[in-house]
């Protein structure tokens, strides 16, 4: 591997974990996609608790379940593809060393950038398959919730609530890591043309994450609908 090759893989670990650890602390600060939808999961745990029927609970938790199977399903079968690739390198690396710009490549190249695909989507598949997991916890804590005509308290029932939505605020986070996996996937693609292509594509993905995140029109409509509710209140 070049210097140059070097240094853009370490950027892209850099700015991939930067950009985590940076959304995290800035989520606690301002309102983004992830903060005001743990606000929405708490009111809805609250209201949850006042429905003698839940089978419209479940039900949401269901879909959310088939879109993250989803994912998880479709990680497989790219790791699936990424092995098969490695077996036709000689192929792929002719197919790639035809492209305008493009730098030549080695096998031992060509391979390892496959296996860095290969343990992105493993670590993709880890998330979406232990999100699924916390929404059926969620699910057994929607099954347990005290009845209307409980002896429980305001406050023992509130507390209730807020653990109930944090279990699926977790859920919530561990797919959101999935799904931050396979945007920045996209731009190790990049990595087999050539490395400074391969920064441009990291520094872009995490542009347009933090713009959807933190400035996008659904933040916007989210927020206002919040707003709402309280002003109703």
């Amino acid at each position: 591997m070049s210097w140059l090759d070097i240094a853009s893989v370490s950027g892209f670990f850099i700015t991939w974990v930067g950009y985590t650890l940076f959304a995290r602390k800035k989520a606690r600060e301002t309102w983004c996609l992830s903060s005001s939808l743990r606000w929405f999961r708490v009111e809805w745990m609250l209201r949850m608790l006042d429905r003698e029927l839940r089978m419209a609970d479940t039900a949401i938790l269901g879909n959310l379940e088939r879109v993250i199977g989803f994912f998880a399903s479709t990680s497989i079968l790219i790791l699936a593809g990424l092995v098969t690739a490695l077996t036709a390198n000689k192929a792929a690396i002719a197919v790639l060393t035809s492209l305008p710009f493009a730098e030549p490549t080695t096998v031992e190249q060509f391979e390892l950038k496959v296996i860095l695909l290969i343990l992105i989507y493993i670590f993709a598949f880890f998330n979406f398959t232990w999100s699924l997991r916390q929404y059926s916890f969620a699910n057994v804590l929607i099954g347990a919730t005290p009845a209307q005509n409980s002896t429980l308290s305001e406050k023992e029932r509130r507390c209730f609530a807020i653990n109930a939505a944090k279990v699926i605020d977790h859920a919530g986070h561990s797919y959101n890591y999935g799904l931050r996996s396979y945007y920045f996937s996209m731009s190790v693609l990049g990595w087999f043309i050539h490395p400074v292509l391969f920064i441009a594509s990291y520094l872009i993905v995490v542009y347009i994450l933090y713009r959807r995140e933190f400035l996008s029109r659904a933040l916007r409509s989210i927020l206002a609908a919040r707003e709402g509710i309280l002003k109703g209140n």
